[in-house]
């Protein structure tokens, strides 16, 4: 029969506790909610500071890869039972943070489409049909570039047709998915 388990100090509270009999070797942490945050940060930072992990589900490989997946799982998003979407929640950027950030930029999963507002990104994966972000840009910048031609229409210049009104025509990027609302 194995020995009597000794209790140990938690690293974070410094409080006694006694370890779980199943995992006696590793467990550094005691149960409490704010210890278990402490453990899980501190697993975190050990497994970023390893070189193989630092780029990890980064870059074009791992968009190529969620692409395929989602193709061999179509739907899943979709399914009423799961709430959750594959990706992380969007953060949401003050109108001073957007400003600055008027296009997009191509790079890990997480960076295309964060200063756009998380409704918008929503109702255009929504009508579109489409997933992940890099499928999403293009939509989202033709229809940036639409919106700012409504809104600042172009100022005329002087000459022979002053005073009349030009009809202007945006520059939309190449071949956007097409998408049909409703």
């Amino acid at each position: 029969m194995a020995g009597k388990i000794r209790k140990r100090k938690c690293r974070f509270c410094q409080d006694l506790f006694l370890p779980d009999y199943r995992n006696v070797k590793r467990q550094k942490y005691c149960r409490k909610p704010m210890c278990r945050k402490a453990s899980k940060a501190a697993s975190q930072k050990a497994w970023l500071s390893k070189p193989e992990n630092v780029h990890q589900f980064k870059g074009p490989q791992e968009v190529e890869r969620v692409r395929k997946w989602r193709q061999n799982n179509p739907g899943y998003s979709r399914d009423a039972k799961r709430k959750k979407a594959l990706q992380d929640s969007l953060k949401v950027k003050t109108t001073e943070e957007q400003s600055s950030t008027r296009q997009f930029v191509a790079g890990a999963l997480q960076d295309s489409c964060v200063a756009q507002n998380p409704v918008l990104l929503g109702l255009i994966a929504h009508l579109s049909g489409y997933a992940l972000q890099d499928d999403i840009a293009p939509i989202v910048l033709s229809m940036q570039q639409l919106g700012s031609d409504i809104l600042y229409p172009p100022i005329p210049t002087g000459g022979r047709h002053e005073g009349k009104e030009k009809t202007h025509r945006s520059t939309h990027p190449p071949n956007p998915p097409d998408f049909q609302l409703g």
